[in-house]
């Protein structure tokens, strides 16, 4: 009986930035790469790129960018000497320039793929069982189930909103994250469960577009994983912005109606409060998507938080089979995955690269931007470590200034002895290309005086990168 197996060196099952970005440099590096994705957009096309480009990081900044847009010309030009009146916007027009570039960039991705000469298997892959010299799947598409053996083995299945099982989502009076980026027209009263990055952003979105917004979390610290300068700074500024933001709340009870969703909590303070809105954005985070991987049939588990167990590398216990990106412990970062899956591909033809995962960057798309790079203050006082910080404002700043952008700082912790760059915090417009200097340096082991002596351009916002720098020794100019 012949046998219809398709044999790879290497096969990587999912292609969002993180299975995308492996099979491409698998595939540079000479491997036979083949990619497993079974993503449907609501068109009913097979695309390639997952939940970043197609209901996440990608979306998402498009329609920040436009709503970003409407609010600086009937709000902001006024400051330049601009008059607008009657400024408006068709949210059709805006969903189609989102999805536009959406599909742009998932066909690009098929364009790479055709170019590296990576076969594309559609569908969903599961494994079969372990081999002392290669691993079995298949691959269940709309033909059939395929066959397929590698001599290695990629996961970067991704990850899923996380759901909270007394809420039901539909997608349409109550949301997700792909749900609230595919609103038909801007709820006047929004709700939003969790004031995480993904909440806040999409919160902004609708809020520059005209809703009322009322965010609730439960954790009674805001933006817990950021210096908590930087997360008293944000608080400031978007509660002025106009986003309520209510902080320790316990939900009772949600219920939806033909008026719309109603939410019952306990506020912080234990009174009980009930609001009534039009949509509900639930965002409290992601888990990692494992369930139809059949990991049992090569030997591998998943821990208590749902991540397959991987070493430094990302290798698994079974030594043919990685995992990368939201799978796996580490922060759920497309750029994060990305790098994972480099590290990967060269490691896997034999090249000994690491990850310093101190110098990934952390980015809020909200406006002001929040990046951070490193430890936080509160970070290096558990640790007992001796610090020095140096502070800048954006208000000091001449192109900040004539940008409209005073807000926010720079934030520096530097090691009290040797200088070495500890964590850099940045609350700014551009905050997510300005947090790239910080991490070159710190993949460098720079110190904060090396940033101080390196020229800036003048008038830029990265001057003020330099001004925290020289603050760390109480040397700043322009303060």
């Amino acid at each position: 009986m012949a046998d219809n197996t398709k044999h790879y060196d290497v096969v990587v099952i999912g292609a969002g930035p993180a299975g995308y970005i492996s099979a491409i440099r698998l595939a540079q590096l000479g491997f036979k790469t083949a990619c497993i994705e079974k993503w449907i957009n609501p068109e009913g096309q097979q695309v390639l790129g997952g939940t970043c480009l197609n209901v996440g990081c990608i979306p998402s900044k498009a329609l920040l960018a436009s709503s970003e847009e409407f609010e600086n010309i009937s709000t902001h030009a006024s400051d330049h000497g601009i008059t607008v009146k009657g400024a408006s916007f068709d949210l059709k027009t805006m969903l189609a320039r989102k999805d536009g570039i959406v599909s742009k960039m998932t066909k690009g991705i098929e364009f790479l793929f055709k170019k590296n000469k990576i076969d594309w298997l559609k569908g969903e892959g599961r494994f079969v069982s372990a081999q002392t010299d290669k691993v079995l799947l298949e691959v269940q598409g709309a033909s059939g189930v395929d066959s397929v053996s590698a001599g290695q083995v990629v996961i970067a299945t991704g990850s899923k909103a996380r759901h909270i099982p007394s809420i039901p989502v539909d997608n349409k009076l109550i949301c997700d994250n792909e749900g609230a980026l595919t609103f038909d027209k801007v709820p006047v009263k929004l709700g939003v469960i969790g004031a995480g990055v993904i909440g806040l952003e999409l919160g902004s979105v609708w809020r520059r577009l005209g809703s009322t917004v009322h965010v609730l979390e439960a954790s009674p610290q805001f933006l817990a994983a950021c210096d908590e300068s930087v997360s008293k700074e944000a608080f400031k500024l978007f509660t002025q912005q106009g986003l309520k933001i209510e902080m320790g709340i316990r939900i009772n009870e949600v219920k939806t109606s033909s008026k719309g969703v109603t939410v019952a909590y306990k506020t912080a303070e234990g009174s009980d409060t009930e609001v009534q809105f039009d949509r509900l954005i639930v965002s409290v985070g992601r888990v990692p998507n494992t369930e139809n991987l059949n990991l049992e049939a090569v030997g591998l588990s998943v821990n208590e938080q749902g991540f397959i167990p991987v070493n430094d590398y990302c290798t698994t216990s079974n030594p043919r089979i990685f995992a990368i990106g939201d799978v796996v412990r580490g922060p759920m970062l497309a750029h994060k995955g990305e790098d994972e899956g480099v590290m990967v591909a060269e490691r896997i033809a034999g090249q000994a690269t690491h990850i310093d995962y101190n110098c990934i960057p952390w980015v809020i798309y909200t406006m002001p931007e929040i990046a951070w790079v490193g430890q936080t203050e509160q970070q290096l006082k558990v640790e007992g470590r001796a610090y020095k910080a140096g502070q800048f404002p954006f208000m000091a700043n001449g192109r900040a200034l004539g940008m409209g952008t005073p807000e926010g700082f720079v934030k520096i912790l530097a090691d009290a002895k040797t200088d070495e760059l500890l964590g850099v915090h940045i609350v700014s417009a551009a905050a997510s290309d300005l947090i790239s200097e910080a991490a070159v340096a710190m993949e460098f082991k720079a110190s904060a005086e090396d940033i101080a002596r390196v020229c800036h351009p003048h008038p830029s916002l990265s001057e003020v990168m330099r001004e925290a720098a020289l603050a760390v020794d109480k040397r700043a100019l322009n303060m």
